[in-house]
């Protein structure tokens, strides 16, 4: 019986040792080298900038990565973070599909032991994310409207056009441009509407302003991908003489006011962005803090003809 015993100690002893061992094997969130990116999308000039600036810069720091688009669907993003979180992603960086309706995803991540570091776009909870990264849009904003209200002579008709409703950028952007405007009584706006931050709807949707206000003097947009777009319908009505102001500090808004098409746009420097996001998550995974508040502002710059020529891929060059 006392042999008995002491095998079923031993066998216990042994079955120990074999948990441990497994246990010691399995990959951990915070053994994982591998950052997953997750942006709006990998082709637009803007997201696929942060993409690439956040896979440079994990690399760099001795991380793998992959590099997903959610296409602005918070369902295809809750399905992306699950990759991550089956791939036991040691980050997750993201530039979110939506203020509320990303809140979900990222607390799923949290729960699964994953930290979130968002970038562009903040979500309407704290506490989920480890940080949120985000431009300074109000203040953008009044630089661009200060340069645009400036151009127009304090006075005309003019147009907006908004991004994406749900999208909290798009809200502190208009928001930012009539802290400034509204104080001229001498302008006009005589149309806002939306073309969710999209070429081709701004092209078509200037062109429906342009019928309905063929006197519009003045265009002042979320993004300069819209802007851009209501360039090529004013160039389409032979409107060459149109104001018009962007939003983000592109490759193409860089090209159209050089060649005097654009007035002028606002840069949010979306590479330091993304790689600010990954050196804090670097600085998180390893010492378990940021050391820092949630979110993070950064400033933005207005770029007009003046400096133009050192814009390249979203960051101003020496």
């Amino acid at each position: 019986m006392l042999c008995s015993k002491w095998l079923a100690i031993a066998a216990m002893a042994l079955l120990a040792i074999g948990v441990a061992a497994l246990l010691a094997t399995r990959p951990t969130g915070s053994a994982s080298k591998l950052m997953v990116i997750i942006t709006p999308s990998l082709d637009n000039p803007f997201f696929g900038q942060e993409a690439r600036a956040a896979a440079a810069r994990a690399q760099s720091l001795g991380y793998q990565t992959l590099s997903f688009s959610h296409g602005d669907d918070a369902f295809k993003q809750s399905d992306l973070i699950e990759t991550a979180i089956a791939r036991n992603a040691a980050a997750i960086i993201l530039d979110n599909a939506g203020a509320d309706a990303s809140v979900a995803a990222v607390l799923k991540a949290k729960s699964a032991g994953i930290p979130s570091f968002l970038i562009d776009r903040e979500i309407s909870t704290r506490g989920a994310a480890v940080a949120q990264i985000v431009s300074n849009n109000y203040q953008g904003a009044t630089l661009g409207a200060e340069q645009f209200a400036e151009a127009m002579g304090g006075t005309g008709d003019y147009a907006e056009l908004v991004g994406k409703e749900s999208d909290t950028n798009a809200v502190i952007r208009s928001k930012g441009y009539h802290s400034v405007l509204d104080r001229y009584p001498g302008l006009k706006m005589v149309s806002r509407q939306s073309a969710n931050w999209d070429q081709a709807q701004a092209f078509n949707v200037m062109q429906s302003i342009l019928q309905a206000h063929p006197r519009v003097k003045g265009v002042i947009a979320g993004n300069d991908t819209m802007a851009l777009g209501a360039i090529a319908a004013l160039e389409s009505a032979g409107r060459r003489d149109v104001i018009v102001v962007g939003f983000d500090g592109s490759n193409d808004a860089r090209d159209a006011i050089l060649a005097g098409k654009m007035l002028a746009t606002v840069l949010q420097p979306a590479a330091r962005q993304s790689e600010y996001a990954v050196e804090l998550a670097d600085k998180y995974l390893r010492t378990g803090s940021t050391g820092l508040r949630e979110k993070q502002l950064m400033e933005c710059f207005l770029i007009t003809r003046a400096n133009a020529g050192r814009l390249r891929d979203f960051a101003l060059r020496p």
